[in-house]
């Protein structure tokens, strides 16, 4: 008889622990859904993964593309590595629609068999801004800068100027491999020491280095508040931060040899594989890319990725994003060879720092 209770008591907890976990899996598949599917309106709603900085104009052209078309946008922002890896781990649950990150990500996306072709006329796209087979397309154009405190002067400020004592433990760049800005860097610097010289700068550096970030628009409060005095970033970002939040950091080109030099860092836009949305992320692509959207792109210092739009004027106050290039070199970059070489180069910079 007392086994039988026994039993009947175990019965009943083994019946409350599955109705626990199910209501906590319930729970936690409908977090991991990110708001997709219907909206609380009764509506449709998509969800856009991008990496940051481009959050304040997303706001804009997603509140009029819902009046337009009915349509909600759930926005999650990351930083440019981490976008893709995490549609590629809900690959047996997508969750993803559309995807916005940084090159080679954008590249290592599609090799990855993350993206697929969207279908949408971008002919009026220059061909080396997008995808030959169609699988991703520019969205806006950007550039690597670099940001400092105003305590510190940049007026000529060189890359043999960070190595310096006086950075130490206030200087900090997001981690090649995880951020795309992060990743520049290390390619820039390829481009002026070569591969060994610039695993040997950056070794030099990180005597001076806080540590990895997987987000470079995470430094950029950092650098105001002077917890940094210097850390990289992108035009379109930091332009923008300087706008909307009063930011007082200076932007910057660090200088060798007498020369400052940047590389281009556009946000590349895809269709992600197996959306669960297809048609409606198709619509909000070809929203983005109006000439309508993209005529205010320049108001958040970014490039149009329109060929008319390119030398379109901002309508806003403040410096513009060419005004901030002038004088400085852009670095042409095969992304498509950086990322063949990627997994290579991260390992080389990992052993090279001790990351």
């Amino acid at each position: 008889m007392r086994t039988s209770n026994t039993q009947g008591r175990l019965a009943r907890t083994i019946s409350r622990t599955a109705l626990a976990v199910a209501t906590v899996t319930a729970v936690a598949l409908t977090a991991a859904c990110g708001g997709t599917g219907t909206d609380s309106g009764g509506g449709r709603t998509i969800t856009v993964y991008s990496a940051d900085g481009v959050g304040s104009w997303y706001t804009t052209q997603f509140d009029e593309f819902k009046k337009k078309t009915g349509i909600s946008v759930n926005l999650v922002e990351a930083g440019s590595g981490e976008v893709v890896n995490r549609v590629d781990k809900e690959q047996s649950n997508p969750q993803a629609d559309v995807v916005v990150t940084l090159p080679p990500f954008i590249q290592k996306a599609k090799s990855s068999g993350l993206l697929q072709d969207s279908g949408i006329d971008t002919s009026f796209v220059a061909a080396g801004d997008k995808d030959a087979d169609g699988e991703y397309v520019t969205l806006a154009g950007n550039y690597l800068s670099f940001i400092a405190n105003p305590t510190v002067d940049t007026t000529n400020l060189t890359w043999d100027d960070l190595l310096k004592p006086e950075f130490k433990g206030k200087l900090q760049y997001s981690t090649p491999g995880q951020a795309g800005d992060g990743t520049a860097v290390l390619i820039l610097l390829q481009n002026l020491l070569g591969k060994q010289g610039a695993l040997d700068y950056l070794a030099k550096l990180q005597a001076n280095n806080v540590g990895p970030s997987s987000s470079t628009g995470k430094l950029q409060a950092k650098v105001d508040k002077g917890e940094l005095v210097v850390a990289n970033g992108d035009v379109q970002m930091n332009l923008t931060t300087v706008k909307d939040k009063g930011s007082k950091f200076n932007i910057f080109f660090p200088a060798a040899d007498g020369k400052r030099s940047t590389v281009a860092v556009p946000y590349v836009m895809g269709l992600a594989k197996g959306a669960p949305h297809q048609s409606e992320a198709k619509q909000l692509m070809e929203f983005l890319l109006s000439a309508d959207a993209q005529k205010s792109l320049p108001d958040t210092f970014a490039v149009p990725a329109r060929k008319e739009l390119r030398d379109a004027p901002a309508t806003g106050s403040g410096p513009s994003a060419s005004a901030v290039l002038k004088g400085v070199e852009v670095v042409n970059v095969d992304w498509t060879k950086v990322l063949s070489d990627l997994d290579a180069d991260v390992a080389a910079y990992n052993k090279a720092t001790g990351q």
